[in-house]
């Protein structure tokens, strides 16, 4: 243990604030005799003298002076590193990194974010795309702290909060050939062109829920980032794409593309809050799933409560 202890210098400060050793030894809860002993010990394994005796207030030496500047600084530490070592219990700090596998997700997550770095200012947030990597198994590691997925898998300690469920719609040319179709079926992808977000085929609703059941594949798949990007290339009869329908309105309103649904009755999927379980009492945590769902319904057309 170092000869300079967290005592000594909660001794000294006491000492200083108050100019009486009766007065610092109440301060510190010790009797006046055991404070001077301990700065008596003290002076001696530094081996100078730490205040001048018999004055009154306490004056201190040299040595006594730079002693609580030290005391200054590590003690105003400990306060800190106390205080938010108490915040990281209640759930007031701490760490969010979020991942989502759509850009189409930021419409609504975005004034989430807003509302929750407003409200908790001391968590740290970052905010990634998940194209170049597998976001739950990090998830699940310790790399990240939130997933929007429509995705689950089956991950010890990963708990699944369903925000609401939406209809995967393909977005056509108003040109299109297959634009008199009252609905779309899987051999209608044959010869087409189908513009997706770069990520594998398993992860994407259509191939997930429409083609592969049907043993289907397009002619064709063709990667884009942007879902702007991908009605522009949908609109000039680029090829087609699958997106959920709130993330088509803005696009058909403005007469960019026309949507049909995959199959008589559509083909609807769950979007969801992934986190782990640990996590998932954190107050903040709590506060950003119930944004999250108030912002979603507020914003978004054509989504259903995830209970129905």
């Amino acid at each position: 243990m170092s000869i300079i202890e967290v005592r000594h210098l909660k001794t000294l400060t006491a000492l200083r604030e108050t100019g009486s050793l009766v007065e610092a030894a109440e301060r510190v809860h010790l009797t006046q005799s055991a404070l001077s002993h301990q700065l008596k010990d003290l002076e001696e394994k530094l081996g100078s003298p730490l205040f001048i005796r018999k004055t009154k207030p306490v004056r201190f030496t040299s040595a006594g002076l730079r002693l609580l500047q030290l005391a200054d600084d590590v003690l105003l530490s400990f306060r800190t590193a106390q205080r938010d070592i108490q915040r990281f219990a209640e759930g007031e700090t701490g760490r969010l990194h979020i991942a989502i596998e759509c850009h189409s997700c930021y419409e609504w997550l975005m004034p989430t974010i807003d509302h929750f770095r407003e409200h908790w200012p001391d968590v740290e947030l970052d905010l990634s795309n998940a194209f170049s990597f597998t976001p739950l198994p990090a998830l699940a590691r310790g790399d990240l702290d939130l997933v929007v997925t429509s995705n689950p898998q089956d991950l010890p300690n990963i708990e699944y909060i369903p925000l609401f469920q939406y209809e995967a719609q393909v977005a056509l040319s108003r040109h299109h050939t297959l634009a008199q179709k009252e609905f779309l079926q899987p051999e209608d992808f044959i010869n087409e062109t189908l513009i997706s977000y770069p990520v594998e085929p398993e992860r994407l609703d259509i191939f997930k829920y429409f083609l592969q059941p049907a043993g289907i594949q397009p002619k064709r798949i063709r990667h884009n980032e942007l879902t702007l990007m991908m009605m522009q290339l949908v609109a000039s009869g680029r090829g087609i794409c699958c997106l959920p329908n709130w993330a088509l309105t803005e696009y058909t309103n403005r007469q960019y593309v026309i949507t049909k649904s995959l199959g008589e009755e559509g083909v609807w999927c769950k979007l969801y809050l992934a986190m782990r379980k640990d996590q998932k009492n954190n107050a903040y945590m709590e506060d950003l799933v119930n944004t999250a769902t108030k912002t979603c319904f507020k914003t978004l057309k054509g989504i259903l409560s995830a209970e129905l």
